[in-house]
């Protein structure tokens, strides 16, 4: 961790080998929200008066959901955000703001709903960053402090570092996600229609050709279908 009392040149040394640390951490991480804990942890580490953390997911622009919340302060102010639909987390992302931050929530009118409560569970203070990850999935990481006034310049330029790196290695993990998806769903497949094939005494173009079908008539995913017909025959083998 840095220590305000050294030397600046001391100070920006050990905050440079902190965030060299925190990207082979977040690189390590094996899934998406890993990172994101990673990010949060390492947020209130490092971003001064920094006391409580969470992340904002929104997927396809409709979808919010919070993650990774530090503690039960953040956990309450996501629960408004959801409820109200209001919120700096919400401004930053839709509205691709680089930081959105707040001195003090007693005073503050850019949410005339929220602000009040939020001052009322001990949200005084909030810093929020926006991590552009891949597509249309964004995230927000978010920094709460129960004192106004608790963030600095500093806070935010340490603040925007760490987000960088956390927007880079969960990009990276969603992918890395993505493709062992992919690679399971055609394994799936490829198993399902070898099923049909020895089943039926039909060619692989006819199987696979069935269960697209089978698809459509009923509305349901191929993987699902594939998965599902994977599962009835290993139960049938177990009988």
């Amino acid at each position: 961790m840095t220590d305000s009392g050294s030397p600046p040149n001391t100070r920006h040394d050990q905050l440079a080998r902190d965030l060299s640390e925190l990207a082979r951490d977040l690189h390590r991480a094996d899934a998406p929200d890993d990172v994101l804990r990673e990010a949060v942890q390492a947020a209130l580490e490092l971003v001064p008066g920094a006391q409580d953390g969470s992340m904002t997911t929104i997927v396809v622009g409709k979808l919010v959901s919070h993650k990774a919340e530090s503690g039960t302060l953040p956990m309450r102010v996501d629960a408004l955000v959801s409820e109200l639909g209001e919120g700096p987390c919400l401004d930053a992302l839709r509205d691709h703001k680089a930081v959105v931050r707040v001195d003090d929530m007693r005073t503050e009118s850019r949410w005339p709903q929220l602000a009040p409560r939020a001052a009322e569970l001990g949200a005084l203070s909030v810093l929020t960053f926006p991590l552009f990850s891949r597509d249309d999935n964004l995230c927000s990481l978010n920094l709460y402090a129960g004192t106004a006034h608790a963030f600095s310049e500093e806070s935010e330029q340490i603040g925007c570092l760490i987000a960088v790196h956390a927007a880079v290695a969960y990009a990276g993990a969603q992918r890395t996600e993505n493709l062992l998806a992919a690679l399971e769903t055609r394994d799936q497949i490829g198993q399902a229609v070898g099923l049909l094939m020895e089943r039926y005494s039909i060619t692989s173009e006819r199987a696979f050709s069935t269960l697209v079908r089978f698809s459509r008539q009923t509305n349901r995913k191929l993987r699902d279908v594939a998965a599902e017909l994977i599962f009835d025959a290993e139960a049938g083998a177990h009988r």
